[in-house]
């Protein structure tokens, strides 16, 4: 029995890392300041998305009644709508920061408008600037973890069904897996920063360029999940 619990556990972990999370929390993370806000992010990810389990698997055990497959199906198509909002978010961000209007008067009173890009210029959202701000609770994090969550249920109470045979068991194997899913996610989310930070203190276009991917990144994965479970789902 310990060997399944310790398989939860590390089911959890490989979990974190599905295509879908990882673009949801590289999302996130794009607007952390700081490596410890990155991991808080991921954990607080893992946190919602342990909690939902916890709670669907407990209600399907409870009642021995599994969660209809078109709900399910909703479900997932809801997250990829979820995925190309953040993803819009991050590109949003890229054109707001990376271009700018301003405005001049001429000697002879004409009003002019030109673009300055600040692309070049090292991001000031460095960790020595943003450590004085107060940290606010990433409650994006939670709800974003609670809808991938929600998404997966279905498929997890399967596994837990098909691997325990006691509801008390089933917590436990339950609970493992949402701390794997934890500790997997903020070690992602640290792996997603490191680069971030990086290029924010010495290349700050290169910087802009990668946030600009990953919310590119996000909003493709969004669509081709909403297609996919769209098509086969026949909810389109």
């Amino acid at each position: 029995m310990i060997e399944i619990l310790l398989m939860g556990f590390l089911l959890g972990m490989r979990h974190a890392m599905e295509s879908d999370h990882v673009a949801a929390v590289a999302s996130l993370v794009t607007k952390s300041p700081s490596l410890r806000e990155s991991i808080r992010l991921g954990s607080m990810w893992g946190l919602g998305h342990t909690v939902t389990l916890f709670i669907f698997g407990s209600a399907v055990m409870l009642l021995d009644h599994m969660i209809p497959e078109r709900m399910a199906m909703m479900l997932e198509f809801a997250v990829g709508i979820m995925l190309v909002m953040l993803g819009i978010d991050v590109v949003r961000r890229f054109m707001r920061e990376r271009v700018h209007f301003h405005s001049h008067r001429h000697a002879d009173g004409t009003l002019h408008f030109h673009a300055h890009a600040h692309a070049d210029e090292i991001n000031h959202a460095s960790d020595s600037h943003m450590h004085m701000h107060r940290e606010k609770f990433p409650l994006r994090a939670l709800l974003v973890g609670i809808m991938h969550g929600m998404a997966g249920s279905a498929a997890m109470i399967v596994l837990t069904l098909q691997t325990v045979q006691s509801f008390g068991m089933g917590l436990i194997y339950i609970t493992l897996f949402g701390l794997g899913s934890i500790g997997g996610m903020a070690a992602l989310s640290m792996a997603i920063m490191l680069p971030l930070r990086h290029s924010a203190s010495r290349y700050a276009r290169a910087h802009q360029y990668l946030q600009f991917g990953i919310g590119t990144a996000t909003i493709v994965l969004g669509i081709s999940l909403m297609l996919e479970i769209g098509i086969n789902g026949k909810i389109l």
